[in-house]
């Protein structure tokens, strides 16, 4: 077996602790980001966690996680790892449609998985960039979840932005930092464009493939720009177990990558920025 990555185990009181001691609390309307793994060996593993960041924001705070469906997606624009292309049309035609109460997550980690089945959670309809919610703000942050508004400021990151809620990365970093697509949203640099894009989701009650379009989203820049708001802004950095965790405001975070990317994105080659 692989050599824990902690001394001890991570309790449940110890996670409750850690968290309060790195700013969260009461009240607050919260979106994480998060990977078990980094935290070290915790006993009871992702419902331990998930109890932990509920009953340190209590019955009065809202916490949100990605739900994201990255595979119900246009094959035909899959790169890691692309299929073939007499697969396409198969996948297009069978693929089952989006359901927000049984499509499970893709690639986004064990912590978010569990938690859109945790009782009381409610999941935006969008059927490639859903979210999850539980909390007094969980019907407005996942309501009405536009199809061409993936990130956008109707999307549940736009409503966070409305709320001035809280992100928190648990032991990941700003790659994961999905507040950045917001963003891209509502920036504009000489490169920005669309690309045409596929899901498969319920009209009517009907399964349907359904194409419409969608900014081409970037993120090779992300770590770039959350370092840069990290250092003009002192963003404290706390551990909980094994764990680096970032506690900061989303709208400061937002509006400091909105300039960041009008500014630099196109301009420079990321070495230059580096």
């Amino acid at each position: 077996m692989p050599k824990p990555q902690t001394a001890h185990p991570i309790t449940y009181q110890q996670l409750v602790t850690e968290l309060a001691a790195c700013g969260l609390g009461a009240g607050q309307v919260v979106l994480v980001h998060s990977s078990l793994s980094s935290l070290g060996w915790v006993v009871g593993g992702a419902q331990t966690v998930i109890q932990a960041l509920l009953d340190v924001l209590t019955s009065s705070g809202t916490l949100m996680m990605p739900a994201h469906t990255g595979e119900n997606t246009d094959p035909a624009n899959w790169v890691a790892p692309p299929v073939p292309e007499s697969w396409w049309p198969i996948i297009q035609e069978t693929r089952p449609a989006f359901d927000p109460l049984r499509t499970p997550t893709f690639r986004i980690g064990v912590i978010p998985e569990l938690f859109r089945t945790w009782p009381g959670v409610v999941r935006s309809a969008h059927p490639v960039g859903s979210f999850a919610a539980h909390g007094p703000q969980a019907p407005f942050l996942t309501g009405d979840h536009l199809l061409e508004d993936t990130f956008g400021q109707r999307s549940p990151l736009g409503k966070l932005y409305a709320l001035d809620g809280f992100v928190l990365l648990l032991g990941v970093g700003h790659e994961n930092n999905t507040s950045l697509h917001l963003a891209e949203h509502r920036a504009h640099w000489p490169g920005r464009r669309t690309i045409r894009e596929g899901t498969a989701m319920l009209v009517e009650g009907q399964r349907r493939w359904v194409e419409y379009d969608q900014l081409d989203f970037e993120t090779e820049d992300f770590p770039i720009i959350g370092a840069a708001f990290e250092q003009e802004r002192g963003i404290f950095r706390g551990k909980v177990g094994a764990a680096t965790v970032r506690l900061m405001k989303q709208r400061p975070l937002v509006d400091f990558a909105v300039t960041w990317m009008e500014t630099h994105r196109d301009f420079r080659s990321v070495e230059e920025v580096l």
